[in-house]
């Protein structure tokens, strides 16, 4: 007990300064040792996804999707946090964090640390995982471990699928050194000619929309694509020996630089920075252990990259690739598929032939995704609403959504059918500016209101307004809630929703929709807790919470 009460008065402590301090500003360099880098604790964030890889109590697949998640979670990083420190070294801003770190002392602690990291993930991999896959017949195999019939077969499957969609790019006077793409596995190739003994370097991109783990026959044997089509690169580079050949990956810069309070057109600009997105400046190479320096050096002089932005990998590159492997259907070596249920009122209601809005009028309903089902209560929402003829009007913030999603379509129907439909849909959230951007144009073109925020900032509140005339009054059905409106990550990430059909709840929602989509002070709210603004409030409010739970 005494442990709890100190650990959590040194909390409160925190947060007392943290208040503090934003009122009157003291010397940071005081309190240097008590902040913590933004990027350093995304890394130990990282360090603890990759620790559930090793968990023997998670099941073995999902232990794999574990190691998959941290590559991408990786990729992510790189392309927009290391891509943010890159361009202020390159600004020559120096300007220290909190924690005394400048943009370059930050690179330099990210760059070992991350060394470290791969190779921690590739000994998860190479020495705990694959063992325990063996074990149960899933094997990831060379080239060299096949027969001679698991050979031609395969080679027979590379001339037929693989060997059309392959473009060698080679580097000489004639041909300047290839755009490589972010993200994009490709083998580095150096041949020379036996004749006359001149060397040349390609770059040969490996296709995406190819399985990157080939079957081997119809067992869960498997061999990487790459070290297939290395095995046949004599198709490729026809009368040429091949001297050396590795696989490589570029990492660029994808974040958007976007100044939205000069844009004239939101949709337009986010639509020009997306196609500038794909030229995006390199800021990591990945390379195996043992590639030659001089080829390294190459790349390095024409990616504009430093010898520190080189990582190297004695095992698989890219592996969020392991999700193919985590993904394969072997009982008992992934989680027990969850089947989401309907919460009980509406269980209830359903059976009985009432509205979801009748239920919200009985008492305020609280569900709990992905235990309870999203598709029977927020989904069924927007449904009822779109399809009720005593509906007047439905507004909806969007941050992300699903390709295909269910709630942009009832969104459609809703405004087709002449309903007041208004959408703050958030066009900068962050790799799903394409698909929002659709969405956005489809919205549009049906007679849905769409907006995009506020300037300067991301619209990322989940809030649901529907106005129904009810009989005795025009009534405001609310729902608020954690995560997105995405019926795919619904079914995977905790969140919670809640729908009330309070007043006051109900007055707040229309001036919070009134505020994003029209031009006005932001108002004073009777319950809800509106961010940036009321951000200080909450932190009081929780200040005054703990200095409770401490007197007790």
């Amino acid at each position: 007990m005494t442990s709890w009460r100190n650990r959590l008065s040194t909390v409160y402590r925190s947060a007392q300064d943290l208040y503090a301090e934003s009122i009157e500003p003291k010397n940071i360099k005081q309190d240097i040792n008590r902040y913590i880098n933004r990027e350093l604790s995304w890394l130990d964030f990282n360090d603890r996804v990759l620790a559930l890889a090793s968990d023997e109590n998670v099941p073995l697949l999902e232990r794999c999707r574990f190691v998959a998640i941290c590559s991408s979670n990786l990729d992510e990083f790189y392309q927009i946090r290391v891509a943010a420190l890159k361009d202020q070294v390159a600004g020559d801003i120096s300007t220290k964090t909190p924690d005394g770190r400048s943009p370059l002392d930050q690179l330099r602690e990210i760059t070992a640390r991350t060394q470290s990291f791969v190779q921690r993930q590739e000994d998860v991999w190479t020495k705990e995982l694959l063992p325990q896959l063996e074990l149960f017949d899933v094997r990831v195999q060379s080239w060299s471990q096949l027969s001679a019939n698991e050979k031609t077969e395969l080679s027979k499957d590379f001339d037929q699928r693989i060997f059309p969609v392959l473009t060698p790019l080679a580097v000489d006077p004639a041909h300047p050194f290839p755009y490589i793409s972010n993200l994009a596995l490709n083998l580095a190739v150096v041949a020379s000619d036996p004749n006359s003994g001149e060397q040349r370097f390609a770059r040969l991109k490996i296709p995406k929309n190819m399985s990157r783990f080939m079957r081997v026959g119809k067992s869960n044997n498997f061999v990487l694509l790459e070290e297939l089509i290395a095995a046949n690169l004599s198709r490729l580079f026809q009368g040429m020996t091949i001297e050396q050949c590795f696989v490589f990956r570029v990492t660029r810069n994808a974040d958007l630089s976007l100044d939205d309070e000069d844009a004239e057109d939101l949709l337009a600009a986010v639509e020009v920075e997306l196609r500038r997105r794909r030229f995006g400046r390199a800021v990591r190479l990945e390379v195996p252990h043992g590639t030659a320096q001089s080829v390294i050096d190459l790349m390095c002089e024409e990616l504009e990259l430093e010898a520190d932005d080189v990582t190297y990998h004695h095992s698989v590159i890219e592996m969020s690739s392991l999700a193919q492997i985590a993904s394969l259907d072997i009982s008992g070596l992934r989680f027990q598929p969850w089947p989401p249920l309907t919460a009980g009122r509406l269980a209830a209601a359903e059976f009985n032939g009432q509205s979801i809005f009748q239920v919200i009028r009985e008492r305020q309903l609280l569900v709990h995704h992905p235990h309870e089902s999203f598709a029977s209560s927020v989904e069924t929402f927007v449904e009822q609403a779109s399809n009720d003829p005593k509906v007047q009007s439905i507004k909806m913030t969007l941050y992300r959504t699903s390709g295909d999603s269910s709630i942009a379509k009832y969104l459609v129907r809703a405004a087709e059918s002449g309903k007041q439909v208004a959408v703050v849909l958030e066009i900068k959230a962050r790799f799903d500016e394409a698909r929002n951007i659709a969405w956005a144009k489809e919205l549009e073109y049906a007679g849905v209101h769409v907006t995009y925020g506020i300037v300067g900032l991301k619209t990322h509140s989940k809030c649901i307004l529907v106005v129904r005339e009810d009989g005795d009054q025009m009534r405001r059905y609310v729902h608020i809630g954690t995560g997105n409106y995405n019926s795919t990550t619904a079914r995977m990430y905790e969140d919670i929703g809640f729908f009330t059909c309070e007043e006051a709840i109900g007055a707040d929602a229309t001036e919070l929709f009134n505020y994003l989509t029209g031009y006005a002070r932001e108002p004073d709210y009777q319950r809800l807790f509106v961010a940036p603004s009321t951000l200080f409030l909450i932190l009081q409010l929780l200040m005054r919470c703990m200095r409770q739970v401490m007197l007790v």
